[in-house]
């Protein structure tokens, strides 16, 4: 069964400071803030929410299915999803934009800045949604703002369940469009970060939010794993330590894809997210998004 994966394509132009950046910013002149990061190195990746996820989950043996927009500029990902053996089926080129593109400086302590133009993926709510019985699963994952409200309503109208992953378009909703996205969820994952600010705009702690018809929310906690919520009952799943510490970006999506494989397989929340710390444990040592490689069998899976 198929699992559709709304949210963005996009390029991304990786670099890395050598230095931390709170060496740099000087917390009491931040309203005159000018600053200027040297970065020797820098690479160029295919990146964006959905094709990361989608990368974890068809290495783990999963069926992603994107829906998202590619700019003028993006044959380059068309002919890399192709050989992935993605289908792109949901995947439309616009002739009148730019793909997305993330710069990304990551730091020694792993902290990042990222700079996002959305191009193309500003118009992603031009993709619809409909009932498809091949469809068992599905997320909404970062995204233009219109597409995310609009395909989370379009998907609980057609039955699929699907996973609510704000990511860093979390600040561009309210209380009252959180509080939407949740009831219209079946799941919900955030970062320790994320989940702070959804409990502030929605004025209910992670605990209270899962109190309802969701099947679980999921906190994810970097190194230190994650939490699972259930009905008010908080589970710690705990973290799998890296062989390396290489590069962050992407180790969100990573986890996502070991997660839905589980969901799409029937599998409980722990197990599954038990599973997804071990993607994410794996892509944190490889440099960029999209190159880490999965051994199904020594997964398990």
């Amino acid at each position: 069964m198929s699992v559709l994966i709304c949210g963005s394509l996009a390029f991304d132009t990786i670099t890395n400071f050598h230095g931390r950046f709170a060496q740099q910013i000087l917390p009491e002149q931040v309203h005159i803030l000018n600053v200027s990061f040297l970065v020797p190195t820098l690479r160029k990746e295919f990146g964006g929410c959905a094709g990361n996820i989608a990368y974890s989950l068809k290495q783990l043996g999963g069926e992603p299915l994107i829906m998202a927009t590619l700019g003028k500029d993006g044959t380059l990902y068309r002919n890399h999803l192709e050989q992935m053996g993605v289908s792109l089926k949901h995947v439309r080129t616009l002739e009148d934009d730019y793909t997305a593109q993330a710069i990304i400086i990551t730091d020694e302590a792993n902290n990042q800045i990222t700079a996002f133009h959305p191009g193309a993926m500003g118009q992603a709510h031009i993709q619809r949604i409909e009932a498809d019985p091949a469809i068992k699963l599905a997320i909404v994952a970062p995204d233009g703002r219109d597409a995310m409200i609009q395909h989370a309503e379009q998907l609980k109208a057609a039955n699929i369940p699907f996973i609510f992953d704000p990511g860093q378009g979390l600040p561009m909703f309210d209380g009252e469009d959180l509080k939407r996205f949740v009831s219209q969820a079946t799941w919900v994952a955030v970062n320790d970060y994320e989940g702070k600010m959804l409990a502030e705009r929605t004025g209910s702690s992670l605990a209270e939010l899962s109190k309802s018809h969701l099947k679980g929310l999921i906190e994810t906690l970097g190194a230190e794993g994650c939490n699972v919520y259930v009905q008010g009952e908080k589970t710690h799943v705990p973290g799998v330590k890296a062989s390396a510490i290489v590069d962050p970006t992407g180790c969100g999506d990573a986890f996502r894809g070991g997660l839905l494989y589980g969901l799409v397989n029937d599998w409980d929340l722990v197990k599954s997210v038990t599973l997804a710390n071990r993607i994410g444990a794996i892509k944190i040592a490889a440099a960029g998004p999209q190159n880490y490689t999965l051994d199904r069998a020594a997964l398990g899976v």
